[in-house]
């Protein structure tokens, strides 16, 4: 699964756009295609898959700007591109989109609509309101950034300001088990095609509370028969109610007694969906894009023995300074890992010169186990290792 070299040749071509594209650009690439990105960060690994890479310094206009300056082609974005509507009108106007449309997105992102989907599915949904009028202060309700991705801009509810905030929803907290499931959506039908625990507001990861931190698969056989068949329906929904298609990723809490609570559905392919590609050997881009119409030109095939995934990203206690003793560091770490797992250990990695800001993410790591302990416990070492060459 290590990405194909960058140059273009014969393949064709593929615009991705998003906060970051790096996962996504691997996964088109092993598909075949000849990615054209822009992200937040443009990464070493983003720029060695890609046949054209941009960091966009205009979050989210600059996306515009960049898929301008890249070939005509089909487009599809990632997180969270979602949140800006007027992004995926603009470059859908000239580039064909290969993801959910504005109406689409607006079905899901709604709060209120979204309720009303996951109710229809039998699961659960937060009470949630547009103002903290009468709620208690209690922190038993969060305040939810509307535009928000990986958690950030999420606290407790424990008063103060005025009666609203424009741009935050207030969302009964509900406790339990953090989930993550990745769907297909198809006319011809729809599934699961994996589920994973969410590392959130992790110490060791150095994560602020409420902020995705990482995933750890949840092996098929553990996931229970209630849960699945609940994520089933609301794939149902999502493909016959909100038209969705392709692959999407829901966040979920499952309550102590295997109720599901829905916290979010994404409308494209999430982070923890790259633990289902480690796992099955399938090119989750390939399978967006086939949902509209896109037959990838290559077919990767599954790995004998994927065995338990688990990412983590870690996050910068202080500012951080990258330059090429710490890059040589963490390369040997990353071979040695490598060549442990069969695939690539550290991810999203950034270049020489770049100093990144304290409380932003350093890079992600991954590591395998043959159960999920032990795939926890080599990546917490992992971690450990990398915060003593990155600091």
């Amino acid at each position: 699964m290590n990405p194909q070299p960058s140059t273009a040749g014969s393949r064709p071509p593929l615009v991705i756009l998003g906060a970051s594209c790096r996962f996504a650009a691997q996964s088109a690439t092993r598909a075949g295609w000849a990615v054209h990105a822009a992200d937040l960060f443009g990464d070493a690994d983003l720029a060695v898959t890609a046949v054209a890479c941009r960091r966009v310094d205009r979050y989210p206009d600059g996306l515009i700007d960049a898929a301008l300056a890249f070939p005509p082609a089909p487009w599809c974005y990632t997180g969270a591109v979602e949140n800006h509507r007027h992004v995926i009108d603009r470059v859908s106007a000239v580039r064909p989109l290969a993801g959910n449309g504005v109406a689409e997105v607006g079905r899901v992102r709604d709060p209120a609509g979204l309720a009303a989907l996951v109710r229809h599915a039998g699961m659960q949904f937060p009470d949630t309101l547009d103002s903290p009028r009468g709620l208690p202060t209690d922190g038993s309700f969060l305040r939810k950034p509307v535009a928000g991705a990986g958690g950030r801009g999420i606290a407790p509810w424990l008063g103060g300001g005025g009666p609203a905030v424009p741009g935050f929803v207030w969302q009964r907290h509900v406790a339990g088990e953090a989930v993550s499931a990745v769907l297909c959506l198809e006319d011809g039908g729809s599934r699961i095609l994996g589920m994973s625990h969410q590392l959130v507001g992790t110490a060791w990861c150095r994560a602020a509370r409420f902020a995705y931190a990482g995933s750890v698969c949840m092996p098929q056989g553990a996931v229970a028969a209630m849960i699945r068949a609940q994520f089933a329906s609301l794939a149902t929904s999502l493909a016959g109610q909100a038209r969705l298609r392709g692959v999407v990723g829901v966040d979920a809490i499952v309550e102590r007694d295997g109720r599901v609570a829905v916290l979010e559905v994404n409308p494209r392919p999430t982070a923890s969906a790259e633990l289902v590609e480690r796992t099955t050997g399938e090119s989750i881009l390939a399978m967006h894009l086939a949902a509209f119409g896109l037959a990838s030109p290559v077919a990767p095939s599954a790995p004998h023995d994927a065995g338990i995934w688990s990412k983590a990203v870690l996050f910068a206690a202080d500012p951080v300074a990258i330059d090429d003793h710490v890059l040589g560091r963490l390369h040997a770490l990353a071979d040695l890992w490598t060549a442990a797992d069969r695939l690539p250990a550290l991810a999203d990695i950034p270049g020489s010169g770049q100093v990144l800001r304290g409380g932003g993410p350093v890079l992600t790591v991954f590591a395998r186990g043959d159960t999920v302990a032990a795939s926890v416990a080599e990546l917490r070492s992992r971690i450990e290792a990398v915060k003593t060459v990155t600091g």
